[in-house]
């Protein structure tokens, strides 16, 4: 296990960079072709460039950075990326908190990033034969400086629905104390599973693949438990015979299980 830092007297500025990245995957079912359609032009407007400018643009205000610059674009025929450059705003000694401890909740949130970037792509998209419809989103927020990333994840977790999450977090680089010594890292991990509540926790299956000597870290999340009206657009489990239901339970299985385990299944 890792050890805890000691505070680092650095030459200079923070040179290390850290990066946290994740696809979040919400899936779900449309019976018909207008209703996969219906699908596709509900997601580019619920998440069209603006809109994602808008919600990030929160996250930044919520932890507390400068909005340098923003880039977005919507795409033909779907999907919408959205870049924000960043600045930091003076950092408090009293509220920086390196421990490996989950962040706070979307209604309490206190953090600050450094001279940084936060970017979103979206990839909605739908099964051509059996009505399964899948809407990826790919978020990044990167830093430089002391700030982890790491802190924003509970509150970008709780603040998207989704059935399975891939997430990914590296420490880059390295910087100098005043003794001229390279540090590669500058605070203790061992899981990012440690940076979530224990409610996340409770909701997802959770597997880790930590490459500790490369400060590479990756944690996968697959949703336990769901209602099936939840994965239905445009019609409920009324309106479908129990044999039906059954049949469309293991396509969605199916569809998160290979999204999970990132291979496709054999065929039943």
């Amino acid at each position: 296990m890792n050890k805890p830092f000691d505070k680092i007297k650095l030459h200079g500025f923070n040179n290390l960079t850290k990066s946290l990245s994740f696809s979040i995957y919400d899936i779900c079912y449309a019976k018909t072709e207008q209703q996969r359609k219906e699908y596709i032009e509900y997601i580019d407007e619920q998440y069209s460039a603006d809109r994602l400018t808008d919600i990030l643009g929160e996250v930044v205000d919520i932890i507390g950075a400068n909005i340098l610059n923003v880039a977005r674009q919507d795409y033909d025929p779907q999907g919408a990326s959205v870049t924000i450059l960043i600045s930091e705003e003076p950092v408090d000694e009293q509220s920086f908190d390196s421990e490996e401890t989950p962040g706070p909740l979307p209604e309490s949130v206190v953090a600050h990033l450094d001279k940084s970037h936060i970017c979103v792509h979206t990839y909605p998209e739908s099964h051509p034969h059996d009505g399964i419809c899948t809407f990826r989103a790919d978020i990044e927020v990167s830093t430089c400086g002391i700030i982890s990333p790491l802190k924003a994840l509970n509150f970008l977790i709780h603040s998207l629905e989704s059935d399975v999450v891939t997430i990914d977090y590296r420490v880059r680089g390295f910087t100098r104390d005043v003794n001229g010594v390279k540090h590669y890292i500058d605070h203790a991990i061992n899981s990012i599973q440690n940076y979530m509540t224990d409610d996340t926790k409770e909701l997802y299956q959770m597997m880790d693949v930590n490459v500790y000597q490369e400060n590479l870290f990756h944690t996968k999340m697959m949703l336990k438990e769901t209602d099936l009206n939840t994965y239905l657009f445009g019609v409920t489990t009324d309106e479908l015979e129990e044999s039906e239901q059954e049949e469309i339970r293991e396509r969605l299985n199916r569809e998160i299980q290979e999204i999970f385990y990132g291979r496709n299944l054999p065929e039943a």
